[in-house]
């Protein structure tokens, strides 16, 4: 009996011993929390500050397209979907535009496409931009030679068409349209060169809201290119954009129906003057310093706009001289006389 109640205490007591071994252990752990799922990072447009649809397009050289703008031309198509548009006087008091599209691809119809003229050349090759026209002057021709420009004129059947609604009411020459993937196929097939090359940078930075913070206040903005041509620009405070008139009407894409408008307005002023040829063609000095305007937002502030080599973007400062950064998103230009009368209210 003894024996037996000296087994029953040493079995309780290991019991009680490994009982305690086992809350020494303490409550298992919590498990660990899932890792944070990454931010998805977008890469910007060089051109608009606004996320790019393929991120590897940011390298790449932009498309400039050569845009009809006589009156009777009208409307032009594709505009809304441009990064950047600059607008020059070219002869007879009428004005043309160069869009420029950093992902050409994935825009639909462009046009109608008009002929190159230097000023034009000028500020595509300080883009390193592939530029689409149709003909050229013959300054421009020179100019396209010399420079080596890989430009896509109207003889690359496979890039544009006639279009055969606008040859019921306009000329022949205000009808030829292109489309961003033609234009990427054609370059894709030539081989030319699709990216900057090594150490070139687009240099202007943009920030979320470019309201110039000492600028005057600017809703309406009339711009006098000539007696033929004023541009109007109308801030829509809702829209956060400067909306595009010109001939007394609403500046109109063709593809969408609806009026143009754009976060960035520049006007810039330059020499401007009559060649004295037959064709009165214009000679513009882009490739110098001046004085500008920049509006964003309803406001405006005076800048100084540079451009020191033909391979130079423009550049815009502060009258103090620090860079100006831009609003994200759109950008128009006009390139003015120095006397070009400019209303702003």
């Amino acid at each position: 009996m003894k024996r037996q109640i000296i087994a029953f205490l040493l079995a309780v007591g290991i019991l009680l011993i490994c009982t305690g071994c086992g809350a020494k252990q303490g409550p298992s752990p919590a498990p660990e929390p899932p890792a944070p799922i990454p931010e998805e990072k977008t890469t910007p447009n060089p051109l608009t500050g606004e996320p790019l649809h393929d991120p590897d397009a940011a390298e790449r050289r932009p498309v400039a397209v050569m845009l009809n703008n006589i009156h009777y031309a009208m409307p032009q198509h594709g505009v809304s979907d441009a990064d950047m548009i600059f607008e020059f006087n070219v002869e007879g008091g009428i004005t043309r535009m160069v869009a420029f599209y950093q992902e050409i691809g994935c825009h639909s119809t462009i046009g109608s496409v008009r002929s190159a003229r230097p000023c034009f050349l000028e500020t595509v090759i300080g883009m390193d931009a592939i530029y689409v026209h149709a003909g050229a002057s013959d300054e421009a021709s020179r100019m396209i030679y010399r420079y080596d420009v890989d430009d896509i004129d109207e003889d690359a059947f496979d890039c544009f068409w006639r279009d055969e609604k606008r040859a019921e009411t306009m000329d022949f020459e205000h009808t030829l349209m292109t489309k961003g993937s033609l234009i990427q196929d054609y370059i894709t097939a030539n081989g030319w060169r699709l990216e900057h090359e090594k150490g070139y940078h687009y240099p202007i930075t943009y920030v979320e809201d470019g309201t110039p913070a000492d600028g005057t206040a600017a809703t309406d903005v009339s711009v006098k290119f000539s007696n033929y041509k004023t541009g109007t620009f109308t801030y829509d405070p809702a829209a956060k954009l400067y909306r595009i008139g010109q001939y007394d009407d609403a500046y109109i894409d063709g593809n969408t129906g609806e009026q143009v408008g754009v976060t960035n307005l520049l006007i810039l002023r330059t020499s401007v003057y009559n060649s004295g040829d037959a064709s009165g063609h214009m000679i513009i000095d882009v490739r110098n310093s001046g004085e500008g305007i920049y509006l964003c937002g309803g406001k405006a502030v005076d800048i100084q706009w540079h451009k020191e080599e033909i391979d130079d973007p423009f550049t815009y400062t502060t009258e103090d001289g620090a860079p100006l950064s831009l609003g994200i998103g759109k950008t128009y230009v006009c390139v003015v006389g120095e006397d070009a009368p400019v209303s702003i209210t």
